[in-house]
């Protein structure tokens, strides 16, 4: 029966396939023959090498759909496609072998369904001689810290690296370097290619994904060392919504101001989405991770009685290119945790329940460098004010919040929950919400220590009646203003998480005047916007 079911869903993902590029195809046909360009408008760059091999992910249509909404608008886009034009392509990177070829042949087909009728300067890998010799010998400390030509090329495929091998500490091993010099060559040579793009077309702006993996970081670099706005997007906090922004989406950087205020309406539509997110009731970028969500058993809270006092520890995914923009405080996640663990031994009135995040453990994408790793290597869990909830245990964050007489956090959203239900949240490193006063944010170790010594020794621990307010701000701002909705164009694919089905729309639809996201995306890329839906 399991490979019946298994052909059944090659085969539905097959006629769904087909089904998105003849859509596709047909926008793409009206938009050529729809519009007419001078030869004085300069043209938009798009450029998504890491977003999807053989189907179409969200972040893949987000482009494409914004794409088509720039030509709506009067500007031409161009299509910067790899074909063959990695050694290694991250998603193509095997974990395991890392010397496997990546997939070409497929990802190539779907490049081809979806850039049908477009205007597309397709690139292919041009390996340098000279580099390949001068990096042959150099030790993984040298790859990731070397420059060529004014290019900080270790320091940009470094990112990638720690993503693809599911880590933030690499190994000096063969592997680790051979992966290193491959994404170095891949890097050099995409930056190369886009150079003669920009001479040949001039572009007035670049959108590319997420800006951190190294073909796109290769590009956004590039681009602003020719004084080329760059714009780069990812999945939004609401469900099939994106995030565009001038700045770096990974650290989502949103502007909020402190006059803004929420009105009646606003504050019952944001506590209707938290009535639901306390339920476990979210989806984040097209995944659920909490199938199920309990509360803390009875001989969970008999131990907490046995305490003074209990917090919470909140940790996140070391690997995620997110992490790159929160660490300003603390070199890494663990080094902050290794910080906790001298406090824990020193406090045995407290009782500290460490929180492994859920996507720790999500099948494909398993955390090498796991928090449960640091919890075995350092028998944290046989210290006696201890308990450690592993990733795939789906209990309440919230009922732990609740309980808690302050929470620590790295960067994790749930601090800015925490803060929203009216708890003390001590903050660690960089988060999307640290721009307000939201939580506690000390900005060395050393203060970061003193306020935890601080937390942990006083009878009550006073919140700033702005870090409610403002962190209600926040989160409305990213929901809701933030987040751009991409539902009236796209639908789940029912095979693939993070895959959709191209719906079947009118090419009017997309016009900026008839939809609030594209016109939003329109003037943010075009017209200096701020990228937020009017609140």
């Amino acid at each position: 029966m399991k490979p019946f079911l298994k052909i059944n869903d090659r085969a539905r993902k097959e006629l769904q396939l087909r089904q998105n590029f003849h859509r596709i195809s047909v926008l793409s046909r009206q938009i050529k023959e729809k519009n007419q360009f001078g030869s004085d408008v300069r043209p938009v760059v798009f450029f998504n090498a890491s977003t999807r091999l053989a189907g179409i992910s969200m972040n893949a249509a987000y482009s494409f759909l914004s794409s088509y909404a720039i030509e709506l608008a009067g500007a031409p886009v161009i299509h910067f496609v790899c074909k063959k034009g990695l050694s290694h392509c991250v998603l193509g990177t095997s974990k395991d072998k890392v010397q496997t070829k990546p997939p070409c042949d497929v990802c190539l087909r779907t490049s081809k369904g979806i850039y049908a009728n477009r205007d597309v300067h397709w690139f292919s890998f041009q390996e340098d001689a000279e580099l390949k010799k001068t990096i042959a010998d150099l030790d993984f400390e040298q790859l990731v810290s070397f420059s060529f030509q004014k290019i900080p090329l270790g320091e940009l495929v470094l990112p990638s690296l720690r993503w693809i091998i599911r880590r933030h500490h690499l190994e000096d091993d063969e592997n680790s370097r051979y992966l290193c010099r491959e994404y170095i060559l891949s890097a050099w040579s995409i930056a190369q290619e886009f150079k003669k793009l920009i001479a040949n077309t001039n572009p007035q702006a670049v959108v590319v994904f997420n800006g951190m993996f190294y073909p796109e970081a290769l590009v956004r670099f590039v681009a602003k060392k020719h004084h080329i706005p760059v714009f780069t997007h990812e999945v939004g906090m609401q469900s099939f919504s994106a995030f565009f922004t001038s700045g770096e989406a990974t650290a989502y950087p949103i502007d909020v101001s402190r006059e803004f205020s929420l009105s009646e309406d606003q504050e019952a539509r944001l506590n209707d989405y938290l009535t639901k997110r306390f339920q476990g009731d979210f989806v984040t970028a097209g995944i659920r991770f909490w199938p199920e969500m309990h509360k803390m058993d009875d001989n969970f809270w008999q131990k907490a009685k046995q305490f003074k006092q209990f917090v919470p520890v909140f940790t996140n995914v070391v690997f995620d290119t997110s992490q790159a923009h929160a660490n300003v405080v603390f070199p890494q996640m663990f080094a902050w945790l290794d910080v906790v663990l001298n406090s824990i031994r020193e406090h045995p009135e407290t009782l500290f329940a460490f929180r492994a995040h859920p996507d720790e453990l999500r099948p494909g994408k398993e955390s090498r460098e796991s928090v449960q790793q640091w919890v075995e290597k350092n028998q944290v869990a046989k210290l006696p004010n201890v308990i450690f909830i592993h990733s795939n245990d789906y209990m309440s964050s919230y009922d732990l919040i609740d309980q808690a007489k302050f929470v620590m956090v790295y960067n994790s959203t749930v601090g800015l929950e925490a803060s929203i239900k009216g708890k003390p949240v001590l903050c660690a490193g960089k988060a999307r919400y640290t721009q307000l006063p939201t939580v506690f944010f000390p900005k060395t170790q050393s203060e970061f220590i003193k306020f935890l010594n601080e937390f942990l020794n006083s009878k009550q621990i006073k919140v700033p009646p702005e870090f409610i307010t403002n962190s209600r701000k926040v989160l409305y701002s990213q929901l809701f203003m933030a987040s751009l909705p991409f539902e009236d164009f796209i639908e789940p694919d029912g095979i693939w998480n993070g895959f959709v089905r191209i719906k079947d729309f009118t090419l009017g639809k997309l016009e900026p005047e008839n939809s609030v996201t594209m016109k939003t995306i329109v003037d943010g890329i075009l017209y200096q916007g701020s990228f937020l839906l009017p609140s």
